[in-house]
């Protein structure tokens, strides 16, 4: 069995779009941003406290099309509600661990 990815869907208060955030994938060797996706878009680095301040919590039927998505292109989730601390020191301990090999 793989290991699942931990994701949080939110959805920008903007546009309403979703937007699938990885709290423990690092988008930076620093581990200072998370990998992100949205539809149009796809990945990208986020800064997990800014897209969280400028969202709204997404219900399992909101994130389904998303998540469908994240699937096709071969993740395993494992949503939550919300990232704690856990979340973004494995974020920088995996960042650290890729610095250290390159």
């Amino acid at each position: 069995m793989s290991q699942a990815d931990t994701v949080v869907f939110r959805r920008w208060r903007a546009t309403g779009d979703v937007i699938a955030l990885f709290p423990e994938l690092p988008a930076d060797l620093g581990g200072d941003h998370c990998d992100s996706y949205e539809h149009v878009g796809q990945h990208g680095g986020a800064d997990y406290h800014s897209v969280v301040q400028h969202t709204t919590p997404c219900s399992p039927d909101d994130a389904a099309d998303l998540a469908a998505e994240l699937r096709t292109v071969g993740y395993v989730l494992r949503p939550i509600k919300r990232a704690n601390r856990r979340h973004h020191d494995n974020r920088r301990q995996t960042a650290s661990d890729l610095r250290n090999t390159v």
